[in-house]
């Protein structure tokens, strides 16, 4: 999921990147059948095919690895959202807001499935390191959220905290969804499944909006 530019074939940090990149796939494959706080290191290098001190190049233990694991899931959804915002300014565009927002969620866990349930499940899990770096990605992106909303002529007025607020609704509900597709995937008959998650999250985002223009402040 990474953007970077690559260093050049066959140079030192090209490998370096692909080690850990190993480490990083090699984990989130083993935590699909267990937590975070229960994932040895040794399983993990094993599984990547290189040495424990090799692991310590890149990660300072788990924990830290888990970190990497959240920022390459969350920064993806966190850039698309955005652009989502930033496209679709203005009082009239709530419906087409909502519905390129669903989409872009939809298609990220479509893409990144591993990642995603890997978020949900750890964002109220046992390493703490982790639940923090959830917990400051998230407020980040709704504090994102408000200063594009307080930029807006409906936004007048509005206290920082309030708008914080609106901001957290909106990210709480965009987690939802993406846990609503998740589950969906799973269903008896998905593509149903993920229409129905899809509509419901278009209508439940577009309540907001309505709300959020007659909050009263």
């Amino acid at each position: 999921m990474s953007h970077a530019t690559a260093p050049p074939p066959g140079s030192r940090s090209l490998q370096k990147l692909r080690t850990r990149q190993a480490l990083l796939d090699a984990a989130l494959a083993l935590l699909e059948e267990k937590s975070l706080g229960s994932l040895g290191l040794r399983e993990v290098t094993r599984a990547a095919g290189v040495t424990p001190s090799a692991f310590y190049r890149h990660f300072t233990g788990p924990a830290e690895l888990g970190v990497a694991l959240v920022e390459e899931t969350l920064d993806g959804l966190h850039s698309m959202i955005s652009t989502v915002l930033a496209e679709t300014r203005g009082k009239h565009r709530e419906a087409e807001r909502a519905h390129r927002a669903v989409e872009a969620i939809a298609r990220h866990v479509r893409a990144h499935p591993a990642h995603i349930r890997f978020v949900i499940r750890e964002r109220h899990g046992s390493v703490r390191l982790v639940r923090e770096a959830i917990g400051a990605q998230l407020r980040r992106f709704a504090d994102e959220v408000a200063a594009e909303y307080a930029s807006q002529p409906a936004g007048r007025g509005w206290s920082e905290d309030d708008l914080r607020m609106l901001g957290g609704v909106y990210v709480d509900q965009m987690v939802m969804t993406a846990s609503g597709f998740l589950d969906a995937a799973d269903d008896e008959h998905p593509e149903a499944a993920v229409g129905r998650v899809a509509a419901e999250a278009r209508r439940r985002l577009r309540l907001i909006g309505l709300g959020r223009h007659h909050w009263p402040g």
